[in-house]
C-alpha cells in the first residue's frame, strides 16, 4: 500500500499565532517539532495499517519544517518547492492508494482558526470555487480526486474537520485545535499524536472506495486580493476576467487548469 501525506503547521495542536508558524520566530522550533511528531504519528498509523511506501510533502512555508529523523525509515520526504502546479501535493500521481492531510487549517475568511487562510494571506482576502470558500484541503484534495486517489484522513482544526465531513463523511478526521476569535483551544500535544496514529490506522483499514468523490463538471474560481493593483495585474492571465477592483474570475472545465492558474494567480 502506497500512501501520500501532505503536512502543514497551522492546524497542529496548540498553535494560536502567526509567530509560531514563522521560522524566524523564537516560538517556531516547538511547533515545527510538533508538526514533525504529528506527521510521524500519521506515518506510524499508516505502517500499522500495512503501508509499504509513504511519501510526505512538507507543505508549510519554506517546505523545510519537518525533522526527517522523527520519521519511520520507509518514508520519503519532499522538502522545498519545485514549482510544480500540484503545490502542497507535489509528487502525487495515480499510483498512490490514498492521501492524508496533517496539520491542515480552515479557509481564508473563516473564524475557525486564528491562522485561517488560503495559500497566501499577505496577498489574498479569500478564494471561492463554484461560489464556496476554498480551503487548501479542497484545492489539493480535488487534484487527488482528479488522479483517482481517495482522501483517507485529515487532522487539523475543528472547523475544517467539520467541513471535511460534509465533503465526504467517510474521511477520518482528527480535530486537535479549535479557533475562538484570535485565540485557540487545543488538546494536549501528546494526545494529538496518539489520536492521529490511531485515526490514520483506522482510515486505511476501511473501504477506501467510499472515500472517492465526483469532481464538478465545471469550475468557477473567484479570487479577492487585498490590494486592487494585484487584481489588475493578474487579470492579464489567459482566461481571467476582472469583475471588481479587487476581484478576478477564471472558468474552466479541467481541474488541472485550476491548479495551473492558481500557481500564477496566488
Amino acid at each position: 500500500m502506497k500512501i501520500f501525506i501532505s503536512a502543514d503547521i497551522e492546524g497542529v495542536a496548540g498553535i494560536a499565532n502567526w509567530e509560531e508558524a514563522r521560522s524566524t520566530s523564537k516560538d517556531y522550533p516547538y511547533f515545527a517539532q510538533q508538526m514533525s511528531r504529528e506527521v510521524a504519528a500519521a506515518c506510524d498509523g499508516a505502517n500499522m495499517a500495512g503501508a509499504t511506501e509513504i511519501l510526505v510533502k512538507d507543505a508549510h512555508g519554506s517546505g523545510r519544517n519537518i525533522d526527517p529523523s522523527k520519521l519511520p525509515e520507509n518514508v520519503k520526504l519532499i522538502r522545498g518547492w519545485s514549482g510544480h502546479p500540484y503545490k502542497m501535493v507535489q509528487g502525487i500521481d495515480e499510483s498512490f492508494d490514498a492521501i492524508a492531510f496533517v496539520g491542515y487549517h480552515s479557509y481564508g475568511g473563516s473564524n475557525s482558526n486564528p491562522l485561517a487562510h488560503t495559500m497566501n494571506s499577505s496577498l489574498i482576502d479569500y478564494i471561492k470555487l463554484n461560489g464556496e470558500y476554498l480551503s487548501e484541503f479542497i484545492l489539493h484534495s480535488y487534484i487527488a480526486t482528479y488522479l483517482g486517489v481517495p482522501v483517507a484522513f485529515l487532522s487539523g482544526d475543528k472547523g475544517l474537520c467539520e467541513d471535511v465531513k460534509k465533503f465526504n463523511k467517510n474521511i477520518v478526521t482528527i480535530p486537535v485545535v479549535e479557533g475562538d476569535g484570535a485565540s485557540s483551544i487545543s488538546i494536549h500535544p501528546d494526545r494529538s499524536v496518539k489520536l492521529i496514529k490511531d485515526g490514520m490506522k483506522e482510515a486505511l483499514k476501511g473501504d477506501l472506495s467510499k472515500n472517492k468523490v465526483r469532481l464538478p463538471e465545471k469550475f468557477n474560481l473567484e479570487i479577492k486580493y487585498n490590494f486592487h493593483g494585484d487584481a489588475y495585474r493578474r487579470s492579464f492571465y489567459p482566461g481571467v476576467v476582472q469583475n471588481s477592483p479587487k476581484t478576478i474570475l477564471f472558468e474552466t472545465d479541467d481541474y488541472f487548469e485550476i491548479m495551473r492558474a492558481t500557481s500564477f494567480l496566488i
